[in-house]
Formats: structure tokens, sequence, C-alpha cells
């Protein structure tokens, strides 16, 4: 089953379950987003992607442009271990893993969680591949990723059990879109995914195209 098929599925299932005056709010909080046009502000196919140095699960600084050495690389950017549609979207990767390595490249995950919650997001889906914690979307602000969450959203969140305070350790409410890039052995874009619609991320097979791409 494709990743595309699971996070619909998902996403189904969810609706089901969400009493129509709250997926009113949450499908408007999402249309708005659109309007807004991230993925085409945001860097293109054909940019270089800037460098940053960010801690991982450990605490360890990683560097993107050491990942990057010699190597294509994968950096996909999700909200939090509690989106479960990240999760999905995590599971994937990890079980592409093997095939991205063999198609010469590393894989490297950003989120806003702090480095004791990406550790928890990392344990819980067996990951084998760095997640670096941006805290405070530092990174991904500069590169036009980030929005903060309206107020009707973050009570509903708040409703749903959802603690994106303590995950990021801040007020700010902010998140970054679901965001992959692939990147040639030089730091190049080779393909870009961006979508407002959090129920949605890049599929794994458009991922090994572009991988494959010369």
């Amino acid at each position: 089953m494709s990743l595309t098929t699971e996070l619909q599925a998902l996403n189904d299932k969810n609706r089901s379950q969400i009493p129509e005056e709250i997926l009113a709010k949450m499908d408007k909080a999402t249309a708005d987003l659109k309007a807004k046009h991230f993925a085409e502000i945001t860097l293109q196919v054909g940019d270089t992607f800037p460098n940053t140095t960010l801690p991982n699960a450990k605490g360890e600084k990683i560097s993107l442009n050491n990942l990057n050495e010699g190597k294509k690389l994968i950096v996909s950017f999700y909200r939090g271990g509690w989106c479960p549609y990240c999760n999905l979207e995590l599971k994937a990767l990890q079980n592409s893993l093997d095939t991205f390595k063999e198609n010469g490249a590393e894989l490297v995950a950003i989120t806003p969680e702090t480095p004791d919650n990406s550790l928890s997001t990392s344990e819980k889906n067996n990951l084998s591949f760095e997640v670096l914690s941006d805290v405070d979307n530092v990174f991904a602000k500069e590169i036009g990723l980030v929005f903060e969450l309206p107020e009707d959203i973050k009570a509903i969140y708040n409703n749903f059990g959802i603690d994106v305070k303590k995950h990021n350790n801040n007020d700010d409410f902010e998140l970054p879109m679901p965001a992959t890039f692939v990147l040639d052995e030089n730091g190049k874009i080779i393909y870009q995914f961006v979508n407002e619609d959090y129920t949605k991320r890049a599929e794994i097979e458009d991922i090994l195209k572009a991988l494959k791409t010369k």
C-alpha cells in the first residue's frame, strides 16, 4: 500500500470521528493556508539548499552539509510526534531507508520538537536516521515553511490532548509545513514537495524517482 493510500485511509477514519462543526474549522484553516501559497514562496527545484547545524535526538550537533557530502540528501520536515500523519510518513521513510541508501542518498528529518521529544518520536517509530530539532523553527522560517496555528485550531488541539507548547518548549504555536526536499550531491534541489494540507506527504515512489535522476 502506498503512503498516499495509507494517509487517505487515516484521514477518512479521523474525519468520520470528528464533529462536523470542528471539521469545518479545520478545513477552513487548511484553505486559509493554501491561499498563502507556501509551496511557491519556499525553495524551488534548482535552488541551492542552505546549510544549517542542528542538534539530533541525542543532542549532538549535525550539519546538513556533512550529511550531503558526496551523497544525495532527502530532507523531510514534520510537525511532531503527536501528529499521526507525521508518524505514518516517518515509518514509510524508515521502511524505505535501505532503498534510499542503495540509490546513494542519506535521509534526515527536521522537527520543531525539542531533542527529548524527538528522541521519543524516534524510539516510538524505530527510526535509524537522523532526526534534528529546529527549536523555535529558526531554520524552517528561513526557508519560508512556518505558520502559526489559528486560535480556534489551538483550542481544538487542546481538546484533542495535543500539547504543542510542551513538545516545542515555547508559546509560539508555530509549525512547519509538511515538506520534503531531495538534494543532489552539490546541495541543489532536484525535488520539492510542500503541501499546506497536513494530511498530505511526498510519495515514496516520487522521492525514489528523483534519486534516480542523473
